[in-house]
């Protein structure tokens, strides 16, 4: 849900035993957070500047210590509360799942007579209530080199994602790492250095690694990578490439049920091809370790586009997930995420058209967002003001050396500025320059804007001068209203009726849509070689097998409030669009041939 809008939401929602994650490329909102909340609860606060040694992991890490401690407080009294109130502790029960035996005890509680037998049960309960994970997410391509006041990088070991892991590492918390966005091979060594991603004595690990992967080949590619130094994925969490919230890594046309198949079909590569070499590396660095029995078992869970408790069911029982993620719905659930009001009612009134995959995001993915937005008004104004760019006040995303000798940003003023002059001085037609330039103008300064809803909600600054961002999933378009905790969670759980109307597309058909029209921007942007071509091709028989696919899930008996009937009509349709975008593209391309030729 991006940098800010859950950043702070595990020190409401762990309490009441739900997992939730926290971004770590925004040290600096963290660090402000830090401070508002050390205030809020009398805790003691000492400030790590810009310039303190090593600042960006202990800003991480003093927040996320800030965050265990709150909700270990805040648990312990929960747990305290009397049974047979209407207190956080029914809530925390309420919540759970039905299938929770800790539920099932409980409401074998509710029935039982006053008496010592019941409150032995009550006790018992009470121990074992536990705390959700207070999980953490790195973008790992992110990885900024650092340099000192002479202009001289400062180490491998200060790169934005080290620092970020690091200030994991040394927190308090025994949670999980999101490793997003890729592969860094670098990243993945740096892991070595830190013990507690390793099994101790008693065979647990007090952090885990999680993968947040959109395919099968890039699991089994990073698992491997980390198997061979000991170290273990205790989580796969398949997110939908193009179906999601924030940015959007498409598979190459494969869509969520066609690789959630494949995750099916080769599951025992993820450990049986991965235990051998995590064994040899403890027999290797802890000889006397017992790990002949060590049995890997990680979890597999799904997100990106689920809006039903029957596509919550499809992909649970029929696809084998442990469980699933739900994100972009939440925020418009105030007691969940911290968004500022008038991001709130944008997004309450989205409609399909209304959240589009842009071109905004300087780090050239497409990036999910909402039309509207305090940040678009701010760009579009910038660009009537003809002052071009983003001052770039963190830097989170500089990539970019085309005019420097360090990175910068090309959302900011210097790239921007050094480009459209450039753009200017080509001898190239006007209407060309004008599509460059517009290529320039919309990159964004996300970075920032994306912390600023948090700290407009929380009073910490005023909305005019903080342009908010915001990237919610297409599927928010069919939430409506503002909802309450336990409305979520039983529409989840398929405990009320839908909070979504009938008519809504299933996932599935969703993800087909948005393919082939990711399909018709890839052929407008593409080369006219044969690599291009070949890869375009490979695209489409992925997305047709993936169709193919769906049409016999759609044959299937659907789950409660799930829209199967929406299959069929939607891959009739996107396989005459696929097929009429693809026969377009092929006769361009040979017209491109033949004028070549003949010159």
């Amino acid at each position: 849900m991006g940098i800010g809008h859950s950043v702070d939401t595990p020190i409401r929602m762990a309490p009441l035993g739900i997992t939730s994650v926290i971004s770590l490329v925004d040290d600096f909102l963290l660090e402000k957070l830090r401070e508002y909340y050390c205030a809020q609860n009398d805790l003691p606060y000492s400030k790590l500047s810009r310039t303190e040694e090593d600042g960006r992991a202990r800003r991480i890490t003093a927040y996320l210590d800030v965050v265990r401690t709150l909700v270990h407080k805040k648990m312990e009294a929960i747990r305290k509360q009397p049974f047979f109130e209407t207190n956080e502790k029914q809530t925390y029960f309420t919540l759970l799942p039905d299938s929770s035996p800790l539920k099932q005890d409980y409401l074998k509680l509710q029935a039982m007579p006053e008496g010592p037998e019941r409150d032995a049960l009550a006790d018992e309960l009470s121990s074992k209530m536990k705390p959700g994970s207070i999980d953490v997410n790195i973008m790992v391509k992110l990885d900024r080199i650092h340099y000192d006041e002479f202009g001289n990088p400062i180490g491998d070991d200060f790169t934005d994602a080290k620092a970020a892991l690091r200030g994991f590492a040394n927190s308090q918390l025994h949670s999980g790492i999101v490793l997003s966005a890729g592969m860094n091979r670098r990243l993945f060594s740096y892991i070595e250095k830190f013990k507690c991603f390793y099994r101790d004595a008693c065979g647990d690990i007090e952090k885990k690694i999680i993968l947040k992967v959109s395919d099968f080949r890039s699991a089994l590619v990073q698992s491997k990578l980390l198997a061979k130094r000991g170290l273990e994925v205790s989580e796969y969490r398949v997110e939908s490439g193009l179906n999601c919230g924030g940015h959007a890594f498409p598979s190459q046309g494969q869509i969520i049920p066609w690789i959630l198949k494949e995750f099916k079909e080769k599951w025992s590569q993820l450990t049986d091809e991965l235990q051998p070499f995590i064994q040899e590396h403890y027999r290797k660095e802890n000889p006397g370790a017992c790990v002949d029995a060590l049995v890997l078992s990680p979890r597999l869970t799904v997100q990106g586009g689920i809006g039903t408790n029957g596509e919550h069911r499809r992909l649970m029982e029929e696809f084998g997930a442990d469980r699933t993620g739900w994100g972009s719905p939440f925020l418009l659930v105030p007691e969940v995420t911290n968004v500022d009001d008038t991001t709130r009612e944008l997004l309450k009134n989205a409609k399909e058209d209304d959240v589009y995959l842009s071109d905004i995001s300087p780090i050239n993915v497409p990036f999910n967002t909402v039309r509207g937005t305090g940040s678009e008004r701010w760009t579009q104004q910038r660009v009537t003001d003809k002052k071009f760019g983003s001052p770039c006040p963190k830097g989170f995303a500089v990539t970019n050396t085309e005019f420097t000798e360090r990175p910068i940003c090309v959302a900011s003023q210097q790239y921007q500025r050094a480009k459209l002059n450039d753009i200017d001085n080509m001898p190239i037609r006007n209407a060309e320059k004008d599509r460059l330039r517009q290529e320039v103008i919309i990159k964004t300064c996300i970075c920032d804007h994306l912390g600023n809803g948090i700290l407009i909600k929380l009073g910490l600054i005023n909305e005019s001068n903080a342009p908010q961002a915001i990237c919610p999933g297409p599927n928010i378009a069919w939430f409506d209203r503002i909802y309450s905790l336990e409305e979520m969670v039983k529409h989840i759980y398929g405990l009320c009726p839908s909070l979504v109307p009938a008519h809504r597309p299933h996932m599935f058909a969703k993800e087909i849509e948005m393919n082939v029209d990711y399909f018709e921007t890839l052929t407008k942007k593409s080369g006219r070689d044969a690599r291009d071509a070949e890869s375009l091709l490979e695209f489409k028989i992925n997305l047709e097998n993936g169709m193919e696919y769906c049409l016999e899930i759609a044959k299937k008996k659907p789950f409660p409030q799930e829209n199967l009937e929406s299959i069929v009509p939607c891959v009739q349709k996107q396989r005459l669009r696929l097929n009429s975008i693809h026969s377009a593209y092929l006769a361009q391309l040979a017209a491109c041939c033949e004028s070549t030729t003949i010159q």
